[in-house]
């Protein structure tokens, strides 16, 4: 009992210190407390501002008007009169109109031949061509949704009025017209919006960069300035690493903790993200999710020696992170190998079960596989730098026993 009792006094020493250090290390770094503390904040603002219309709207176009009559007067208004385009040039021909798009003031050609009207009138089937720019699809999906829309509006139109004309009763000949009737509603994102898509990913992923940059660089610090050494037990064969680990874990989930308090509450409701979770699901996931991150990033932080080699070999990998989660491109799409490469970081199975969560108002029992997931790389990665420290300690303790250092 006074062994075990010796051996709990011990690993709180050990625990305090590591913690004490900790801190230290990172509110006396300039670097380590701007990526740790706030990076989330910079990123995460710099990206809700940038999103902030959330939808993009009045993208000019240009319409060519070959007819010059009443029937296609009609339809040039038509497209002026929605809220995702509008006419900004008439050019005379296609060679105008070609030079109007190359030079990005238009983002979509409407041409509109000279017999429009008279194939209306005669009952017959008129084309209008649609030139729509797909190099940007946000700019290709407002136009060409606009554009068709309005025509069908124009045709179903025309449609109708044909059917009075023949003597139809209108409720019957709008029932012709438009046989089903359908209502639509977005489900979790009303408004299609950009930044309500794409926030809830990026947010999860600037979370797990910045904890693997951050931690590395304080990794990096711990070798150049030696405090390992500090660690090393007098007169003991054994080293603890477990208290060590959990010490600068904890550091690190009070740190995120504070500021995803902001990111996930006050923020959210700024930038009017979709919230239909559970407060106290939201919670348990993210701290699960801050758990497999921190495990991986301290993992990781044993490999550097130097405090920029995280920023080196880390800051590139955020693209590739994000597309590997299956937000960005579909994971129908991604290769099999891929994507089963990109389960072993935790914030690809973080971005499915926070979007179901917070966006889609789903409970932890609907995203067991992702906790699941996520519990198990925290074991592995909590594993490998338990090893990691383990190793370091062994061979900076090593090496000052060998040197005759004092390494108390």
């Amino acid at each position: 009992m006074n062994r075990l009792i010796r051996q709990l006094k011990s690993y709180r020493g050990q625990f305090v210190a590591v913690v004490r250090n900790e801190f230290r290390a990172v509110f006396t770094d300039e670097g380590a407390l701007l990526i740790l503390v706030f990076a989330l904040l910079i990123y995460s603002t710099t990206y809700s501002l940038a999103y902030g219309p959330q939808v993009l709207r009045n993208v000019p176009i240009g319409v060519i008007d070959n007819s010059h009559t009443e029937a296609s007067r009609r339809l040039t208004a038509a497209f002026d009169a929605g809220p995702n385009t509008y006419v900004a040039y008439e050019p005379t021909d296609m060679e105008e109109a070609r030079e109007l798009f190359f030079q990005r003031r238009i983002y979509g050609i409407v041409y509109i031949p000279e017999n429009y009207e008279r194939r209306l009138l005669d009952g017959e089937q008129a084309d209008v061509a649609i030139y729509a720019d797909a190099s940007y699809f946000l700019m290709y999906r407002q136009v060409f949704q606009e554009l068709v829309s309005a025509i069908g509006l124009t045709g179903a139109t025309v449609g109708l009025q044909r059917l009075v004309a023949r003597g139809t009763e209108l409720p019957q000949a709008e029932a012709a017209v438009q046989p089903v009737v359908y209502q639509s509603h977005n489900l979790f994102n009303p408004y299609l919006g950009y930044g309500s898509f794409a926030m809830p990913a990026i947010i999860i992923v600037i979370i797990q960069q910045t904890l693997l940059v951050g931690i590395g660089m304080i990794g990096g610090t711990w070798w150049e300035k030696g405090l390992y050494r500090r660690l090393c037990p007098v007169g003991r064969r054994r080293i603890s690493t477990l208290p060590i680990v959990a010490g600068r874990a904890s550091v690190y989930l009070l740190i995120y903790g504070v500021t995803l308090t902001y990111i996930l509450g006050l923020h959210y409701k700024l930038f009017h993200y979709p919230d239909n979770g559970t407060t106290g699901a939201v919670i348990v996931f993210i701290a699960l999710y801050l758990s497999a991150a921190i495990a991986f990033g301290l993992a990781l932080s044993t490999l550097f020696r130097t405090r920029e080699s995280s920023l080196l070999l880390l800051l590139w990998t955020s693209i590739p992170v994000l597309m590997l989660s299956g937000v960005s491109f579909p994971r129908e799409g991604i290769p099999s190998a891929l994507y089963r490469f990109g389960r072993l970081l935790p914030s690809s199975s973080a971005i499915d079960g926070f979007i179901r969560i917070r966006s889609m108002g789903a409970s932890l029992a609907d995203v067991l596989p992702e906790i699941r997931t996520l519990a198990i790389l925290t074991v592995v990665y909590g594993g490998l730098a338990l090893f990691g420290t383990h190793w370091v300690l062994c061979r900076t303790c090593g090496q000052d026993k060998k040197n005759g250092a004092d390494v108390r």
